[in-house]
């Protein structure tokens, strides 16, 4: 037994600074109230205009950097003009010259706005995923009610392939919500509204902060350019509704959609990997390695794609072709610490545990959090 005697005075210092963790934490979270007000700015309301000068749309954003907007791209979509308008004090309203990145596949763009520098107008993207249960704040341009603010908390986070998560929230949305930020207690944007659930209550989803961050200013191009899609697209219009039952981790629904677009137009890789990620959700393990493969002859470098083979192998059973799939995705993505996630995983299932160290190494190295979670995984 340890007999060393403390002095008396060390509870009192335990919980002194105990006391003292407390009210920092505390005054590190602003009230709702304060928060708005400090972030407002960096919101904006939307509008668009056809080549008649006619209204098309309205929908909400918020600037990433001084002059730069993001909103959804369907906001956008088929627009020839359009502006911004800001949310602080009367608001001013600026022209939108037109966008300067484009994100398909997550319904984001990038806009350049003709504005003055200053004030300098940004906001913080969230580095880390929220957790389920979190509190979060919407403001946006719902029915044209500029600056709206509503609150609620994270229902979800699900994955979407092509490596990037959907934040399911039960803030109050409506129409020309699209393109709001969602805002955790801290002031940071988690993600970017894009689909209100019109048979659900409160069921409303974002794009997560990761997906925005990906968005790179390149050359300057008009609204009419980027955002017009060629009429009676029955592909695109299936693939649209297929994505949306994706979020919402319908595979069944989404599955049918997703087979259809493919049919539709079989040199699509993206709707291809759709087939196959909601194939393995439904434990058709054969039929997403075929959807994978049939992606992979359109785009043999992909290394998503890669990874995506190697689960359908991995929940298979077949973990040799799993281990050469990882493998291939790591080769291309050296950087990407959910493949030598996997690939620890499937050697430690093997039997291989040298080699599922030597992994692990890596990932350790890569993403912490996501070596710890193997660790877990693991013990």
């Amino acid at each position: 037994m340890n007999n060393r005697k403390y002095p008396r005075f060390v509870p009192f210092l335990l919980i002194l600074l105990f006391s003292t963790a407390i009210t920092v934490a505390a005054r590190s979270d602003e009230n709702l109230p304060a928060l708005v007000k400090r972030v407002k700015p960096s919101v904006v309301a939307i509008a668009t205009y056809d080549a008649n000068g006619e209204a098309l749309m309205t929908g909400s954003g918020f600037f990433l950097r001084p002059g730069q907007v993001v909103t959804n791209l369907h906001v956008v979509r088929g627009a020839t003009r359009g502006e911004i308008k800001t949310l602080d004090g009367k608001g001013k309203v600026y022209p939108i010259a037109g966008a300067i990145a484009v994100d398909e596949e997550g319904d984001l763009a990038l806009l350049s706005v003709d504005m003055p520098a200053a004030p300098a107008r940004s906001s913080e993207l969230a580095t880390e995923l929220p957790d389920e249960g979190e509190g979060i704040f919407v403001i946006g341009n719902p029915l044209k009610l500029e600056g709206s603010v509503s609150d609620g908390i994270v229902s979800a986070v699900r994955e979407v392939p092509n490596s990037y998560r959907i934040i399911q929230i039960t803030a109050p949305i409506s129409h020309g919500n699209s393109g709001s930020p969602v805002f955790n207690l801290r002031g940071q944007v988690l993600g970017v509204v894009t689909v209100k659930v019109t048979n659900g209550q409160n069921i409303n989803l974002a794009i997560a902060a990761a997906r925005v961050g990906l968005l790179r200013a390149g050359a300057l191009r008009p609204l009419s350019e980027v955002t017009q899609k060629p009429k009676g697209d029955v592909a695109e219009a299936a693939y649209r509704s297929g994505l949306e039952s994706l979020w919402l981790g319908n595979y069944d629904n989404a599955v049918g959609y997703f087979e259809n677009a493919v049919n539709k137009n079989p040199r699509r890789a993206d709707a291809w990997v759709k087939v196959g990620y909601c194939k393995v959700k439904q434990g058709k393990n054969q039929e997403a390695i075929r959807a994978y493969q049939e992606a992979l002859q359109l785009k043999p470098e992909d290394a998503d794609i890669h990874n995506k083979l190697g689960d359908a192998y991995y929940y298979a059973g077949r973990m040799r072709e799993a281990i050469e799939s990882y493998t291939e995705a790591a080769t291309l993505r050296p950087d990407c610490a959910e493949i030598f996630y996997n690939l620890a995983i499937v050697y430690f299932e093997s039997g291989n545990l040298n080699k599922a160290a030597e992994e692990a190494r890596i990932l350790q190295r890569l993403d912490h959090k996501m070596y710890e979670r193997y660790l877990r995984e693991t013990m």
